[in-house]
């Protein structure tokens, strides 16, 4: 079996941290106009043998800027006013290596 939640998520480039079973989908990305929040609906299996984990999104405007290796998930449009949310889903492998600076040798001229 399985069934569709719905989770609010922070518009900010705070990513919203989500518990959700492995195998999930994402089915639906809304801006609900009363509550002025993006909402994610996610379809889970149900079965209790299925580790749950934890996931995490990030909501961006159009025109900002999210890492290569985020996966886009969807997009929720205002229908009053102009703007657009785009939802991405940060992979774990990628969140939590650490920033590494970048190493450079220098070249010594003879």
């Amino acid at each position: 079996m399985k069934t569709i939640h719905k989770y609010a998520l922070k518009v900010s480039r705070e990513l919203n941290r989500l518990t959700l079973r492995e195998g999930f989908q994402v089915v639906r990305c809304e801006y609900v106009v009363p509550e002025k929040t993006v909402y994610l609906w996610v379809e889970e299996p149900l079965k209790v043998d299925i580790p749950e984990r934890q996931y995490e999104f990030r909501v961006a405007f159009s025109g900002e800027p999210v890492p290569d290796h985020y996966v886009y998930r969807g997009t929720a449009l205002d229908p009053f006013g102009p703007e657009a949310f785009h939802v991405f889903e940060a992979p774990a492998q990628q969140r939590e290596q650490p920033y590494r600076e970048p190493s450079f040798r220098p070249v010594i001229a003879a």
